[in-house]
Parts: C-alpha cells; sequence; structure tokens
C-alpha cells in the first residue's frame, strides 16, 4: 500500500487532477485542522467555520479538472479561506443592513400609523365639540377654522361685523378650550 504522507503537495495536486480519492483524502487530513483554525481566528463561529472549509475542500474536488495553482497548495487554500471569509462578511453585512433597514421602516410605519389613529381620533372628538357649539357660532367658527377665510371675508359673507366675527371667534375658542384642555392645540 502507498503512504500518501510521504508525497509533496505539488504530487497529490497532479493524483487529484487524475481522480485519485486518496490523495484527496491526504490533502484533507494534512490541510482541515490548520484551514479550520485560520478560519475561526477571523470568524470566531465553529459552525461557519466548519462549513465554509467543507465548501473550500468539496470545489477542490469538483473543480479538480481545471485546478490551476500558481503558488504552492497551501498558498492557495490559505487564500481561498481568506476570500470566503471577505465574502461571507460582506454578505452578512449586508444582511444586518437590509435587516436594520427593514426594521426602521416597520418602525417609522408603526409610529406613522399610530399618529395618524390618535390625530383621526382626536379630530373627532373635536368635530363633536364643534357641533356641539350654537349654531351661528359653529358656522362662523367653521369658516374661520375650516374654511380658512378671514374675519373680513366671512362679515362679508354673513352680512355682519368683523368685530361680531373675532368676538364670536374667540368665545368659540375659549369654550372648546374648556372642553377640550390641552388638546384642542394639538390639531388648531
Amino acid at each position: 500500500m502507498v503512504d500518501y504522507s510521504k508525497y509533496t503537495d505539488e504530487e497529490l495536486v497532479d493524483l487529484v487532477k487524475y481522480d485519485d480519492e486518496v490523495a484527496f483524502a491526504e490533502i484533507f487530513d494534512r490541510y482541515h485542522g490548520p484551514l479550520y483554525i485560520h478560519a475561526f481566528k477571523r470568524l470566531q463561529e465553529r459552525e461557519e467555520c466548519r462549513d465554509l472549509i467543507q465548501e473550500l475542500l468539496t470545489t477542490l474536488w469538483l473543480k479538480r479538472k481545471e485546478l490551476l495553482i500558481s503558488t504552492t497548495l497551501s498558498g492557495y487554500l490559505f487564500m481561498s479561506v481568506r476570500n470566503r471569509i471577505f465574502n461571507l462578511l460582506t454578505k452578512k453585512k449586508l444582511n444586518e443592513a437590509y435587516v436594520t433597514a427593514i426594521q426602521c421602516l416597520e418602525v417609522e410605519n408603526s409610529f406613522s400609523t399610530d399618529h395618524l389613529v390618535r390625530l383621526k381620533q382626536l379630530t373627532l372628538i373635536i368635530d363633536q365639540e364643534i357641533t356641539a357649539l350654537p349654531a351661528r357660532t359653529r358656522e362662523i367658527f367653521e369658516l374661520s377654522r375650516k374654511g380658512f377665510l378671514s374675519h373680513k371675508e366671512i362679515a362679508t359673507q354673513l352680512n355682519i361685523s368683523e368685530q361680531t366675527v373675532k368676538t364670536t371667534v374667540n368665545n368659540a375658542l375659549k369654550v372648546l378650550r374648556i372642553r377640550l384642555g390641552s388638546m384642542f392645540f394639538l390639531v388648531l
């Protein structure tokens, strides 16, 4: 029986290119541990390191026919581990950024939704209080606050004095302030 442990890396690579599984097993045994340690120093995740090394060595076997190693086998393998670590860290960073962005959107949307619900409730309460005002006061107040008309425009439209409009709007505001308290200023 041939002792593959005495072969050089170059000889093992040549044998692997000709589908020698025992030569590949020797490369696996020779480099699996050191590659794992190298990966673990950077990643600090056992499962990720195992997967990374397993994928690298599996790819080495699957692409054995077109394998071109311009340096030493160890240099090639350690460089491959380093590149895979960079790819993995880049992918992790992108995933984290994506998750963070999604979480921010969820928070913004929940604040938005909550704000809209509260605003709608508050507007409903204020509308109910405005509806409870005397008819003429309500009409003048709504023309002022909802119709965005000036006191002069309201006075002209209703054929009353500008001072009456001003007094009526101020009285309506006083009544609403009393009924609604500090909520009143949030919408009006």
